[in-house]
């Protein structure tokens, strides 16, 4: 009998296919949504660049270029386009400016990426390579950068006047600059010089006028009229204010009851207690010398009713009420006074003084200044007026930006400069630096150095130059030595954009840089999207 022949056991080290194409379509699917949301903002780079109407839901219309309110209120339903949304809003925390050229270089990264993948070099050295660029190109911008001096005011006011510059409120900008400097350098504490916290600035928006009627308010400002239903006074010399988190008002039974009254005499009776109840409130406030009351917004029951405006308009009080629950502890840092949340607590030591709480007629409204405010907090107010809410709404905007860019300067004293010299500078020293590394390295450098050219090229383009010339040009006067050569978007043409005062903090370049990276680089590390239902 023959004897079967037995397969030969197969070796451990044979090769097996591992079909790698799944990975490969959900990397550049990825990679192309992800450019898609980049390419939707880029035009709105610049001073130059377009406005965006956004249409919301409800029915609402905003106009506006900032990049990070247009991504927010984008609905991104691909994971890998939210992380460039995230990004925007990262930035925005970061640095306050600079939120759509983030999203640009990112967009610009990606591609060069998707044709480095395409040459067959692998996620992962692409990923440490475009690390390492970016450690160096932070390194040369804090080379190119100019320290500042927060006595430079002149500088600050650049600075923030080149953030403004491309908003849709640009022709205001020497009034907004200066403005937003004045606001930022007055809430600087001495004993922590590099921390401003930009809730000590709080913007009040005043519908009527033109953005020209924005002030800076010593004091503060509530965008809401005096309660004088009963007459009291609408304006108060040497005021005595107290911010009271408890009701002028009838208690209320705890949980919900009916108190049925068969006769008049016990309604009398009811009626006569409430009066005796409210009164002895009022004369233990006015016992302490208040004259102004600030009333915190309840939502339990009224905070004062008319009864109690009746007789605090008899003690001379003056009345706000309705105040914000998150408003509360901004007062009390301008007023340098105490909350007072119950009636007994109510003491003479816990109040805030003023010179002068008067109510002011502006546009088709009221509102009611406190100025003159003794022993002040470090905060200060800022009332914005527009002629329409869309330009109100952007003229906040704007003027958060300006302040985030002067609070840059705060923290990161150094200035650099704007009109794309930054990106082609980095372009030029890190395409050198890659002739220097090697192997894939190196090709993945240049890439890296390639793609920030894009903003540049978006500026001209945004601008209506001719961008192949324009860059062109620029890269020869970088290699002549001229590292401040930029963009003049004005004039058309290139120039030594420092002497122009077209400034940037540098943290909103090196941040811009290092977010936009990190989110390349994690984006890069996907390979899969598993869905869990």
């Amino acid at each position: 009998m023959a004897a079967t022949a037995v397969p030969p056991p197969r070796s451990g080290k044979t090769e097996s296919y591992v079909d790698n194409k799944r990975k490969d379509d959900i990397r550049t699917a990825n990679i192309k949504a992800a450019r898609s949301v980049a390419d939707a903002v880029r035009t709105s780079l610049g001073p130059k660049g377009m406005d965006k109407m956004i249409s919301t839901a409800n029915g609402d219309v905003i106009i506006t270029n900032d990049g990070a309110t247009i991504l927010n209120k984008m609905d991104v339903i691909q994971p890998a386009a939210k992380m460039l949304v995230e990004l925007s809003k990262s930035q925005d925390i970061v640095a306050g400016d600079g939120t759509t050229t983030v999203v640009v270089i990112a967009g610009a990264f990606l591609k060069q990426c998707q044709t480095l993948l395409h040459s067959g070099i692998h996620p992962t050295v692409v990923s440490d390579s475009i690390y390492k660029a970016s450690v160096k190109a932070v390194d040369v911008l804090t080379a190119m950068a100019v320290p500042v001096e927060l006595s430079d005011r002149e500088s600050l006011i650049k600075s923030a006047s080149t953030s403004l510059n491309s908003k849709v409120v640009s022709q205001y900008s020497s009034l907004l600059a200066p403005l937003a400097v004045d606001s930022v350098l007055s809430v600087v504490d001495p004993a922590k010089p590099d921390l401003v916290d930009l809730r000590d600035v709080k913007i009040v928006k005043k519908l009527g006028g033109t953005v020209d009627d924005t002030e800076l308010v010593k004091g503060l400002v509530f965008d809401k009229k005096v309660s004088h239903a009963a007459g009291g006074p609408t304006r108060v010399e040497n005021a005595k204010i107290a911010v009271i988190q408890f009701q002028i008002s009838p208690p209320k039974t705890d949980i919900e009851q009916s108190i049925v009254v068969s006769d008049y005499t016990q309604m009398d009776r009811i009626l006569k207690e409430e009066r005796n109840y409210i009164l002895g409130m009022i004369k233990k406030i006015k016992a302490t010398g208040c004259n102004v009351l600030l009333i915190q917004k309840s939502i339990l029951r009224d905070a004062v009713t008319d009864l109690s405006l009746h007789y605090l308009a008899k003690a001379k009080i003056l009345v706000i009420k309705d105040v914000e629950r998150d408003d509360i502890e901004f007062i009390t840092k301008t007023l340098n006074c105490l909350p007072i949340a119950n009636i007994e607590h109510f003491r003479a030591e816990k109040l805030g003084f003023a010179d002068v709480v008067e109510e002011v007629s502006l546009g088709d409204g009221k509102i009611v200044k406190i100025t003159g405010i003794k022993d002040m907090g470090r905060t200060t107010t800022v009332l914005v007026r527009g002629s329409n809410q869309l330009v109100l709404d952007e003229a906040e905007r704007s003027l958060h930006d300006a302040l985030c860019v002067v609070r840059c300067l705060v923290n990161k004293r150094f200035l650099i400069a704007g009109g794309g010299a930054p990106e082609i500078e980095l372009s030029r020293q890190l395409g050198a630096w890659s002739k220097v590394l090697k192997g894939m390295e190196g090709f993945c450098v240049k890439a890296f150095a390639e793609a920030l050219e894009v903003v540049p090229y978006t500026l001209a383009e945004n601008a209506g130059l001719n961008p192949i010339s324009i860059v062109t040009e620029l890269r020869n006067r970088h290699a002549q030595g001229e590292i401040n050569a930029g963009i003049n978007v004005r004039k058309g043409q290139i120039t030594n954009i420092l002497e122009e005062n077209v400034v940037q903090p540098l943290l909103v370049s090196t941040s811009a840089i290092t977010l936009a990276t990190e989110c390349v680089r994690m984006i890069l590390k996907i390979d899969d999207i598993v869905t869990v239902r």
